[in-house]
């Protein structure tokens, strides 16, 4: 084994055992929750978490709004319409359990929030009066002012209040800690999980972190088709420790995944064709719905849906005449007629019209409120622009009432990746589950990020508030621990541990490249069983040949090193997923060359894939299998509805 140089005692070799009733592997908003929904139940908590709890996960920096609180006070529409709204956009491709339970319960969670010391109102009346604004309840809307159904909210406060929470609840917070591995048993005839293993990543120690129940709350992939070395920070829209590492450990213990075939051209990275992920931000949904201008200070139309242009700010903010509401934020993009807000003409309109790159931000165009709520609120919440942004462009100068905030490129579009560099963006696929987000393996259950089709903040917190209140149901049917494979355990450690022992060898960021590079060139814009089967020898080229030569100098190191190893592993599963799905799809961006049909009628499903002593297995399930989202969720959450639910739906 190599010495090093390192600020942490040297642990390698050493292994502890803890065990608990429920355990939660992610903190970010959902693992939070998750064991706060536990704790609450009188269920011992460990959470373990890669990063530092108080500040981990997507939205651990902060972010400015919540989508779907639809049982706000304020709000003009039911769970169900924008439930059956998010479902019938994807056409049917969506996750209709877990968008109901985030429009059911999020708001209940922001409440939540506020107890915890989180703020979610304005309470120092900063806006008061602002058509934003609800002076009564002071809560602050976005997007839509109509139906009031996404809040404005400080974003920044809510990790360090939620841990807080944990703290005062009693769980075990194990931070710095990667988990690399599923545990399971055999119980009554079926796979259970027993737990999961885990490293430190400053000492290296491992752990064998034994429960009742496990809950999956870690992050999407990501680094798959999209790196660069020299900027490995920037790869992706999420942080550099969000990699997929949950989808690799399901995968490999047997979970269901399916829409793993569904990817999208790159929006946001600088291992494309990108600024860093946001750059300044975008009149989109960054400083949504700001002034734009051209290079001659001629102001850029908004229209809506039908084309009709709106002549004032205020009504940038109102579904178009005879639409109920408008979908914008988390996975909407380009959404359908039905549900299409507000934008600026398409560039190639501007385009013809004579209108000159590059364009601005001119807030000084802006109702005062407004302009401060953008540049305060949307700009300064959100963790992707509080510090490049508010903090930097103030620091020189910026005044947001006399200079202009320069827009990237062509749009909030613009980058103009090829089609081969793809991201897992936009409702990507995830683990399939239940109505009590439980997974075809008994005793682990999914939240968040792990979730298919997932969403952001809100869906994020009532999913794993949810899974941990199941969660925690389920482990009190249980009197003792499940058991565990103990030589599973020894050979994961000991996988774990081999880059550290190698003093020379390649470099994780060699690998990455490489699985980066395969996954452009054969599971790219364009798919057909001969290119998938020819990256799948590959990548099992690499695990065999690659995978072994990986050397590491510290525990950091080795931490990079699992990762890849994790990439690699849900590349795999991605490449199967391609193959299992015989024909084009375009609510799923999925494009075959040997297929003439696009989305025949038998191939309207989704497609699961699991793996199973080794060998692939593939299922399907039809689209709408959930049910009535409101009648399937009332038949099993009565408990909740009846003694815990705090927002003003009601039926």
């Amino acid at each position: 084994m190599q010495t090093y140089n390192w600020p942490y005692k040297n642990e390698l070799g050493i292994t502890e055992t803890l065990s608990c009733d429920v355990l939660v592997l992610g903190s970010g908003l959902a693992g939070c929750y998750a064991a706060i929904a536990a704790a609450r139940r009188g269920q011992s908590v460990i959470l373990v978490e890669k990063g530092a709890t108080a500040r981990s996960g997507s939205a651990g920096t902060g972010f400015d709004h919540w989508e779907s609180a639809c049982t706000n006070p304020c709000s003009t529409v039911t769970p169900k319409e924008i439930a059956e709204a998010y479902v019938d956009e994807q056409c049917g491709y969506s996750n209709g359990i877990a968008h109901y339970i985030e429009c059911r319960e999020g708001y209940d969670r922001l409440l939540d929030l506020e107890s915890f010391g989180g703020k979610i109102r304005d309470t120092d009346d900063e806006f008061k009066g602002a058509e934003f604004r609800d002076d009564e309840t002071k809560l602050m809307f976005a997007y839509d002012y109509k139906n009031k159904f996404t809040l404005r909210v400080w974003g920044s406060t809510f990790k360090p209040a939620l841990f807080k929470e944990l703290l005062r609840l009693g769980v075990k917070v194990l931070d710095r800690t990667e988990a690399t591995a599923l545990l399971t048993t055999a119980r009554n005839g079926k796979k259970h999980g027993a737990g999961a293993c885990a490293m430190d990543v400053r000492t290296g120690k491992f752990y064998i972190l034994r429960a009742k129940e496990t809950i999956l709350t870690m992050s999407r992939p990501a680094r798959v088709w999209l790196f660069n070395p020299d900027m490995t920070g920037l790869c992706e829209f999420r942080p550099m420790q969000s990699i997929g590492s949950g989808h690799a450990m399901g995968y490999k213990a047997g979970i269901e995944f399916t829409m793993m075939e569904k990817s999208v051209k790159g929006e946001f990275s600088a291992a494309g064709r990108s600024f860093p992920p946001y750059g300044a931000g975008n009149n989109h949904n960054t400083w949504y719905a700001a002034t734009m201008v051209d290079a001659r200070g001629v102001e850029i139309p908004y229209v809506d849906r039908d084309g009709n242009e709106l002549k004032t700010v205020s009504e940038r903010y109102y579904p178009a005449p005879g639409q109920k509401f408008f979908l914008k934020g988390g996975v909407i993009d380009n959404p359908k007629y039905e549900y299409r807000g507000p934008e600026t003409l398409d560039f190639e309109e501007l385009m013809r019209r004579g209108y000159q790159l590059p364009f601005y931000a001119d807030l000084s165009r802006m109702p005062d409120a407004e302009r401060r709520v953008i540049w305060g609120m949307m700009v300064g919440e959100e963790g992707k622009t509080k510090i490049p942004i508010l903090k930097n462009y103030t620091e020189r100068g910026f005044d947001p009432k006399k200079h202009m905030l320069q827009s990237y490129g062509t749009g909030w579009q613009s980058a103009n990746f090829l089609e081969q560099e793809r991201q897992l963006f936009g409702a990507p696929g995830g683990v399939w589950h239940d109505w009590d987000l439980k997974t075809n393996i008994d005793g682990i259950y999914a939240a968040g990020d792990q979730l298919y089709a997932s969403d952001c903040a809100g869906f994020a917190c009532a999913t794993g508030y949810y899974a941990g209140r199941k969660a925690a149901a389920d482990a009190k049917t249980l009197d003792t621990l499940p058991d565990y494979n103990e030589a599973e355990a020894a050979a994961e450690r000991e996988r774990l541990l081999a880059p550290i022992r190698r003093a020379d060898g390649m470099d994780w960021r060699e690998l990455n490249m490489a699985i980066s590079k395969a996954m452009q060139n054969y599971c790219g814009g364009v798919k057909c069983d001969a290119l998938l089967h020819e990256g799948l020898d590959l990548l099992e080229s690499f695990e065999t040949e690659i995978v072994p030569q990986i050397s590491c100098k510290n525990p950091h190191e080795l931490m990079r090193a699992h990762e890849v190893f994790d990439i690699l592993t849900v590349s795999k599963l991605i490449l199967h997923a391609c193959l299992s799905r015989k024909t084009s799809s375009e609510p799923l961006f999925f494009k075959r060359t040997d297929s003439t049909e696009t989305d025949p009628e038998h191939d309207r499903r989704f497609i699961t894939v699991r793996q199973e002593n080794g060998e692939v297995i593939y299922g399907s399930h039809p689209l709408y299998y959930f049910g009535d989202l409101e009648t399937e969720y009332e038949k099993r959450n009565g408990d909740y509805i009846r003694t815990e639910q705090k927002g003003a739906y009601r039926k």
